[in-house]
């Protein structure tokens, strides 16, 4: 993600924050041009003070007009219930993160020529009381599960399900990797490239997730080889969203690094400061920059005796896949096919 500056005072302003720390002016992220404007300039999204969402207002919508992440929400949680605005929140502040950088490739840009993502942010509290909520993608309508902003919740179905990682931002980033499989299973070529690599996506999903259930592995051991994580070896559509989604938090932790000033050989040596992931043709040079920095992160945090940042392996096998998708992922903001 990139670091911004400030429209008044040009001091260093990061995505999410909703004012300048050093002059205090209010302000707001226009993401098709990718800089903040004062709230004067540009009109802040309708969900600024609901949840404090800080993207300018799509242009032309009038008073009271979303943002272009907060319009693809279609259904929020029910907000008579304590905590969901909170958690609500929390999860678009997930989904914006996550949109931005899909940006970046184009899609759900302007020129994107699909319909944009539709988004139902769901609580299991409810006035009705407890209710079941699946996350998952159909059909362009991704279901994501606000009760999971909360660490506590999401920390104890992590380790209730033996994962190695969990986040809001992984969720929108895995079911919306769902989404660009659908767009790019149109494009000429894409399936037959994609089923030696990760298998035959028409084999029957219901059993196959009845299967990986019955038999799941613990989260401490290696993923089956060729996978990322246990999840992935599930099914050839899971492997690819979870896939997709290890790319994108790969390519985003080397843009992070890179805008913040940090260095490592690897980066140095594909560009320094000047590397741009998004940009790059060479997934390899992406995936070693990616490997190189995880692990010197993963160093950093085990001082603090956190966990780790990035806790996987790349495997010349998930390398291969994860260049599969970085040549593939333009063509599905309609750019032109590897």
């Amino acid at each position: 993600m990139d670091v911004f500056e400030c429209p008044c005072c040009g001091a260093r302003i990061f995505f999410r924050n909703p004012a300048c720390m050093a002059c205090g002016a209010a302000l707001v992220f226009d993401p098709r041009g990718r800089r903040f404007a004062t709230v004067e300039a540009s009109q802040p999204c309708a969900n600024r003070d609901a949840i404090g969402c800080n993207w300018a207002a799509a242009p032309g919508g009038g008073q009271g007009a979303f943002c272009a992440a907060c319009a693809m929400t279609r259904t929020s949680p029910d907000r008579g219930v304590d905590d969901n605005d909170a958690l609500w929140a929390e999860a678009e502040g997930a989904k914006r993160w996550v949109v931005a950088g899909l940006m970046r490739w184009g899609l759900f840009t302007d020129a994107d020529p699909h319909a944009p993502p539709v988004f139902d942010m769901l609580s299991e509290s409810t006035s009705a009381g407890a209710a079941q909520v699946t996350m998952g993608h159909m059909e362009g309508v991704v279901t994501l599960n606000v009760a999971e902003a909360d660490p506590a919740i999401r920390e104890a179905r992590r380790a209730n399900l033996a994962e190695r990682y969990r986040t809001m931002t992984g969720h929108v980033r895995h079911e919306l990797g769902h989404l660009v499989f659908e767009r790019l299973a149109q494009a000429p070529g894409f399936l037959d490239a994609f089923r030696p690599l990760f298998g035959d996506e028409r084999a029957d999903y219901g059993a196959a997730l009845d299967a990986h259930y019955a038999n799941a592995a613990d989260g401490e051991a290696a993923p089956p080889e060729g996978h990322l994580t246990d999840y992935a070896a599930a099914h050839p559509h899971e492997d690819w969203a979870e896939t997709f989604a290890h790319h994108l938090h790969l390519v985003d932790i080397v843009d992070s690094a890179a805008r913040v000033g940090l260095s490592s050989p690897a980066l140095e040596t594909a560009g320094g400061g000047g590397f741009d992931p998004y940009a790059a043709d060479d997934a390899g040079t992406v995936l070693n920059v990616g490997g190189e920095l995880t692990i010197a992160l993963n160093h950093v945090n085990r001082s603090m005796g956190l966990a780790d940042v990035y806790p996987f392996v790349l495997t010349p096998p998930t390398r291969e896949k994860l260049g599969f998708v970085h040549r593939w992922l333009p063509a599905a903001g309609g750019g032109a096919a590897p």
